[in-house]
């Protein structure tokens, strides 16, 4: 079967339960690829022989967005270092100490703006639920900058993506498939980016919390 049938039989059902399936357990603090499967999605409804609704995709990016981050909250809320030391063990290149310190130096000076932005960044994103209940940031708070990061990221990007692939497959044959690989690769390439200066801003901050510890030891 070629390419173009497959995509035509998939239900659109399913296409929307999965944005909001992964996108909620990416922002219930598992690290897996939310974003990509936004895009991706948000490119099949660029699609003008696909009955693909972007809107739909919004939707359920938006709840998954929510719920998750919610779920996360309640988890970090009732469990704490606990839930920390678990997923350390389970994810130490996302959830390794100094990974969880900085986090928390973050969300602690920035308090909700960090649930928003972080909302962008997606080492922060699988953060925000989690580190804001071990905070025991308020709840409407929370809330608050979780639903308002939720609706303009998940709705935004979907919107912008769809109309991007709707203005250029006026102009390039097959656009989605160039579009699909050019969108994956680029948010590789700028989550590799992101990811490597989160990378050096926790081993700074790392080593500046060992510097002071290592200073009061004496006194």
């Amino acid at each position: 079967m070629h390419i173009d049938d497959w995509l035509q039989v998939i239900p659109p059902l399913a296409v929307y339960v999965m944005v909001g399936l992964v996108v909620g357990v990416e922002s219930l603090g598992v690290p897996i690829p939310g974003e990509i499967v936004l895009v991706s999605a948000a490119l099949l409804s660029s699609r003008s022989e696909l009955d693909v609704s972007w809107e739909m995709i919004a939707l359920f990016g938006v709840v998954g967005a929510v719920v998750g981050d919610s779920i996360g909250y309640a988890l970090g809320r009732r469990f704490g270092n606990r839930l920390f030391g678990w997923m350390g063990r389970r994810f130490p290149r996302h959830f390794g100490p100094d990974h969880v310190a900085y986090a928390e130096h973050v969300f602690g000076k920035w308090g909700p703006l960090a649930v928003y932005f972080g909302r962008w960044v997606a080492i922060l994103r699988i953060f925000a639920g989690p580190i804001a209940g071990a905070l025991r940031m308020r709840y409407p708070v929370f809330l608050t900058a979780n639903v308002l990061g939720g609706i303009t990221w998940a709705a935004g990007t979907t919107a912008a993506i769809y109309y991007l692939g709707q203005a250029a497959e006026t102009f390039l044959k097959q656009f989605s498939y160039v579009a699909l690989g050019v969108a994956v690769l680029f948010g590789l390439t700028v989550g590799l980016v992101l990811k490597r200066r989160m990378n050096t801003l926790v081993e700074r901050h790392a080593a500046t919390r060992r510097a002071e510890q290592a200073g009061e030891e004496p006194a």
